[in-house]
Formats: C-alpha cells, structure tokens, sequence
C-alpha cells in the first residue's frame, strides 16, 4: 500500500494519470507467412514402447533441484520458491525416469493442499506413459509422490481441478491397442492421497477440464472438451458432470471443432472454450450461457475469433514432436474494473516475421464478443530468441500472471529458462519481464520422444502464482512446483484534495501540466507497477511534464516538496 508520508515538513501525494496513444500498423496482406506445421496429435497418444514394471522402485537416487530467492529488499523484484515433485519418499531426484505435461490444482479452502498430475514415464528408454501425481499438504514445500493413478495402464495429457467443496479430480486420456482414445476422471476428496476407480467420459486428443465455481445453479459442474477429429465418441467434442463427477452426458459436439486451448468459466456460469479453428488456423472463443443448466443440452451462444498476432506452432528444434505451446483463457473475478473481462494468452509465431515464437495476449471486455489488438509480453527486440509455453492465470483481485520459457540470455542455443510478467491493470500494461530460473537444456533427459510435453499450468491467488512446469537442471526432465510472489502495487490512498495540486489534462496523449502551491517540488511517475519512467525536480509552481514516449496505461504521479 501507498500512502501520503507523515514525516513534517515533507508532503507527498499520489496521483493516478493515465496516457492513451494511438499506433495503427499497417501490413500488406501479402508480407504474411505462411501458417506452420502441425503436429499429429493423434500420432503421439499410442503405445509405442512395453511398460516397465518396477523401474520406479529400482532407480537410483540423487539430490533434487530446489531454490529460493531471497531478494525481498529489492524493490521490483519478484521472488520464487522452486521444488521438485516427482521424487522418492526422502524428497531426492529419482534418476532415469522422466514427468512432462503437469497440471496444478489448488484447495481453495486450504491452499496449502495442492496436488500436480503429469505424465510419467517410469524409465527414459520406454516412452510407455502413466498418469502420475503427487500432492503436498504443506504448501508445496515438500511433496509426496505415490507414482501412477493406475500402474501399468497407458494414460496421457493430464488435467486437473478442484470445486468448491475441496475436492480434487483428475482428467487423463489412455489410449487402447484397438486405437480409442478413451477418457476417464478420477476424484480425490482427501488432498490428493488417493483416488477412486474414475468416471467414463467419452473424451479424445486433447481434452482439457474445468470446473464451475460460480456459485450459480451450475456450480461445480464440470467441463470438459476435446479435438473432435481424435474424438472416443465421434463425432463429440464435449461433455459435462452436474453430479461431481459421478456420471457424464452423452458426448455434444460445440459449433466450432477447437484444438490446444482451455477452458474457463466466468462469474455468471457463462463458459469460455478457446483454441485453434482447424479451418481458418485462427484462435476463437466459444460460449455456451446454458451448460450451467443441467435441465439443458448445452449450446453455444457464440465464436468469436481472437486475434493473438500469430499462429500456434509446433514441430519446431525446440520442441521437436510437440508444441511451443496451448492458449490459456481466464476470466477477471475481482470486483474491480476488470470484472467478467477475459483474457487469452499464448506463444505464437508473429504472422509478419521470423520470431519463433513471442508470448502474446488479448482481452475481450464484453463477454468474448470482440476483441482487442493484440498485445506482446516479452520485452525483448531480439527476433531470433523463443519465447515458448506462454502460461496464464488469474488472481481473484484481477492480477493477471504470465509465465514462459524464454532463451534470450543464451542466443543460438535453445537453452531457456524461466521468465515472469504480470499486470495489475487489465493487461494493458505489464511488469518488466524477470528471469526467475537459471538457463537449462531442454533436450536432455527425452524419455525416448523428442519433447518437453506440450504445456505447462498455473493458478493464481492473491499472494502469488502457483506454477507446475518442468526444467532439466537435476540431470532429466523433472516436474517442478514454484510459487512466485510478484512485488507489486498493492493499493493506493487518494490524498490529492490536501496538498492543492492540479493534474491536466487527464487523460492525457502525452503532456500534462501539473501545478502546485509550494515552489519546490520532486516529481516522479511510475507505471501501475512501480517502475519509474520520469523524474525532475521543478522550481515553480506549474510544470508541463513530457511522458509521450511512454506505453497507454496508467501511471501514477508523486510529488514531494
């Protein structure tokens, strides 16, 4: 929190001021590239190599990866606490296996109950897949891996979510020797210790899974879709829960067949499903107002395409038989000015040059029906660095956080660490981009296919963000969970009626005139952030001030005398 000082005879005040600009690209229709290869999602969910019995008890062990930031003094910093999940009872690395694709869920009734699901591999040699997890009753400070939710069966692409009662439930595809891609949820009601024998649901490559909290008539329903062309139930894309999970509908099919995107649900029980249109290659948004309803049929109200700037890639060096990542959808359910805005995020190759990949956003502000210009997160010039498995949540205040893999500090290499931005004002402007891991190789540890999986997931609540990611710094692809707590803003206190100053004209398009009563005076500007972009000390009473260089968004002006 801000506040005026009390220290006499200082005075200071506070002022909020905000700067619209216009810029306006122009691109010929025919400088655009060309979309990218596709992977064969269907291609990579089979039973290629013979499960391992026991590999998992026989491993050797080493110590695993954790670090802590300790730079709380430092203002603009923000800091991360990092542990490795998939470990023996000791909380040591167990050599020779190999976890991607996690997914994280978050007790909102205890957040120090989390529990990750990924997909595991018992040993690098065999890309024989199970649904692994683990879960952690202290915070994320030490974790509990029991292995896989049914040893021996084949299972993939993990998604995990809880409702409001604390329960947690587990969405994994398996894949039959007869070709189906079957999908069952299990449902955990004690943290994540253990889970029951799991629910049908039709389901397909790839699904993801979310859950109503709402607290309408369709609270803790859950969701859940998938591609329709890889569907168990062609030729369905969707189904739903309104028992928690006890039975699902007869498989639906959503208007628009969407692939690699989530699923969010709004503060009314309005449903968002975003991905890639299999025909146009664009993002769009699908809405349903009715799933809520269990005495409907679901339908969709809407599709609205999202423009991110760039198509989502895969099969690229980095990643070779995956993808530089999904798009992320989430909705604002503070009761600040952004409540109901939703928001997409995604890494995407630029239509209009060669970057492999940049983490780019969007917002609707009128429930997905339009959309606004796209606007890029990683702050780097560079067009030869890969910004990949851009990953989005929300806070319940409205805070927006945003992580990525980045490979800006090793150019020419694919080495990438851990990069962090976040906004506080509805994603119209961000936080400076902060490294928060070293560099690592993505390529090591491949359990015998060429990939790093295909997402990462966070969930945010007000003190910071809760991230289930990978990295390979213990020596082999590991599933890590860091809790990231950004330095920002926190609240303003209003004290321009006391201090006689004059702020004009606001919003300004980049002058502003400021007077005030005493003759000396420090003036400062800082973005909604707290990074300062203007300083000077003034020695008369009115001062027009010049911040047109400066991004549209809110500012806040300090003066001192």
């Amino acid at each position: 929190m801000i506040y005026q000082s009390s220290i006499t005879p200082m005075k200071s005040g506070i002022f909020p001021i905000f700067l619209f600009v216009a810029f306006i690209p122009f691109f010929s229709y025919s400088q655009q590239l060309e979309p990218p290869v596709y992977p064969d999602e269907e291609g990579y969910e089979k039973q290629d190599d013979p499960y391992l019995p026991n590999a998992y008890n026989n491993q050797k062990l080493s110590p695993a990866y954790r670090y802590d930031s300790h730079q709380s003094s430092r203002s603009g910093i923000s800091e991360i606490m990092t542990r490795q999940v998939n470990v023996a009872a000791n909380q040591q690395n167990i050599m020779g296996d190999a976890a991607n694709e996690p997914n994280i869920a978050v007790n909102p009734l205890n957040e120090n109950e989390i529990v990750i699901g990924w997909r595991q591999f018992n040993n690098v040699v065999s890309n024989f897949r199970q649904a692994g997890w683990g879960y952690s009753s202290d915070g994320g400070q030490t974790w509990t891996f029991p292995g896989s939710i049914l040893p021996g069966v084949f299972a993939s692409d993990p998604v995990l979510d809880f409702d409001n009662s604390g329960n947690f439930y587990y969405n994994s595809l398996m894949s039959t020797q007869q070709g189906g891609l079957p999908c069952f949820v299990y449902k955990s009601t004690n943290g994540g210790a253990s889970w029951n024998n799991g629910v049908y649901i039709g389901g397909g490559d790839k699904q993801w899974m979310t859950i109503d909290r709402s607290d309408g008539m369709g609270e803790d329903n859950i969701y859940s879709s998938w591609t329709a062309s890889f569907s168990d139930c062609p030729p369905g894309n969707f189904t739903r829960s309104t028992d928690g999970a006890g039975s699902f509908d007869t498989c639906s099919l959503i208007i628009e067949d969407l692939s690699w995107g989530t699923e969010a649900v709004g503060n009314n029980g309005e449903l968002y499903i975003c991905g890639r249109s299999p025909s146009t290659v664009a993002v769009k948004v699908a809405k349903s107002t009715d799933a809520q309803d269990p005495s409907l049929a679901p339908s969709w109200s809407s599709v609205s395409t999202a423009n991110l700037g760039g198509f989502i890639t895969g099969m690229t060096p980095i990643n070779p038989v995956g993808l530089t990542g999904q798009i992320y959808i989430d909705v604002d359910r503070s009761f600040g000015p952004g409540r109901d805005n939703v928001y997409i995020v995604g890494s995407v190759q630029p239509y209009f040059n060669s970057d492999p990949a940049d983490v780019m956003f969007n917002k609707s502000t009128d429930g997905a029906s339009t959309w606004t210009a796209p606007v890029k997160i990683n702050d780097d010039t560079d067009t030869t660095n890969t910004q990949w498995f851009g990953t989005m949540s929300v806070a319940p205040n409205g805070r927006i956080d945003v992580i990525w893999l980045d490979t800006r500090d090793t150019p020419g290499s694919d080495s990438s660490a851990l990069y962090y931005s976040y906004s506080v004002d509805e994603g119209t402007t961000w936080s400076i981009n902060e490294k928060l891991s070293e560099s690592f190789n993505p390529h090591v540890g491949y359990p015998n296919q060429p990939k790093m999986g295909d997402y990462f997931d966070m969930v945010s609540s007000n003190a910071g963000a809760h991230v289930a990611w990978v990295h390979t710094l213990s020596g082999g692809q590991d599933v890590y969970y860091s809790f990231i707590t950004p330095q920002e803003v926190t609240g303003i206190e209003d004290v321009s009626g006391d201090v006689g100053v004059s702020v004009f004209p606001n919003p300004t398009s980049g002058m502003l005139e400021v007077s005030w009563a005493e003759r000396k005076v420090r003036a400062e500007i800082f973005t909604a952030v707290g990074q300062m972009v203007y300083s000077t000390d003034a020695y008369n009473t009115k001062h027009v001030i010049d911040i047109s260089s400066q991004s549209a968004g809110m500012y806040f002006l300090k003066l001192i005398s």
